[in-house]
């Protein structure tokens, strides 16, 4: 049976990649082998070892076609929504990543960024990192679904993607970053969509994005943004809430303290 499941397992993952697909997790391959657990794990581990799959879970399998051996994997874009089907996690595709899929990305990232519901430990595969945050409003947030070689992801406005930023400020490199990715992005967003997709998150986040769409001089969202804290109390806060105080001045129009000099790269 070990030879048979020698020859199986390969022929089994050639089939996958044959089709389109691209992953396959341990349960599958127990099955199309007859369930005999050493030997298809010994085979999986061949695999792994010659550069044919990669597994950035355990039990998750991806298929790496020639092109990709030397990077060790294919891109996040191709494995992504089956991972995510695998933890049984709801998710869209995040912050800086999600900047970039909207041409808005002032320098590619290291990691492909991820928003799910729960904490969860990043995930690498060869050359593919993949970092995951958290949020309560993933699954209620609008995403707009991309195409990628394999399928589909789900991945947040352009709207989303700018709160994102701001709330996940220290992710997304530091506020000159966030301040560079918005003004790309900025011409992509919809007032009353961002007023809209606001409702969902807390009034510091907001009065931080709106401060800085008054600094890109994006005057008309910034505008339509201060919809979305109409009968909410409004307390000062800290533009860099990692940062000290250092007697910034506030900014009255949206009572933010500007702790911290927002510098935008070239």
């Amino acid at each position: 049976m070990a030879k048979v499941t020698t020859q199986l397992i390969p022929a089994f993952v050639d089939s996958l990649q044959s089709r389109g697909r691209y992953t396959l997790t341990r349960d599958e391959a127990l099955a199309a082998a007859g369930r005999e657990t050493p030997t298809v794990d010994a085979a999986l581990r061949r695999l792994r070892r010659r550069g044919r799959l990669a597994s950035p879970r355990r039990s998750f399998y991806v298929v790496v076609p020639v092109e990709y051996r030397s990077a060790g994997c294919p891109p996040a874009t191709w494995f992504l929504d089956a991972l995510m089907g695998f933890l049984g996690q709801p998710y869209y595709v995040a912050l800086l990543t999600a900047a970039g899929l909207h041409g808005a990305a002032h320098q590619q990232p290291m990691l492909f960024q991820v928003m799910t519901d729960r904490p969860t430990r990043g995930a690498r595969a060869g050359r593919v990192r993949i970092a995951f945050h958290m949020s309560r409003s993933v699954g209620i947030v609008p995403v707009v679904r991309l195409p990628t070689e394999t399928g589909v992801i789900p991945v947040s406005t352009p709207e989303v993607t700018a709160l994102d930023l701001v709330r996940f400020a220290s992710a997304s490199g530091h506020l000159g970053n966030v301040a560079t990715v918005l003004r790309d992005l900025a011409d992509r967003i919809g007032g009353s969509a961002l007023a809209s997709a606001a409702t969902r998150y807390d009034a510091p986040d907001i009065q931080r994005l709106g401060y800085l769409l008054d600094r890109l001089e994006r005057t008309e969202v910034a505008e339509a943004l201060r919809g979305a804290l109409h009968g909410r109390r409004l307390r000062s806060v800290l533009l860099s809430p990692g940062a000290r105080r250092r007697g910034g001045t506030l900014d009255e129009r949206w009572r933010v303290v500007t702790n911290v000099e927002v510098e935008l790269d070239s």
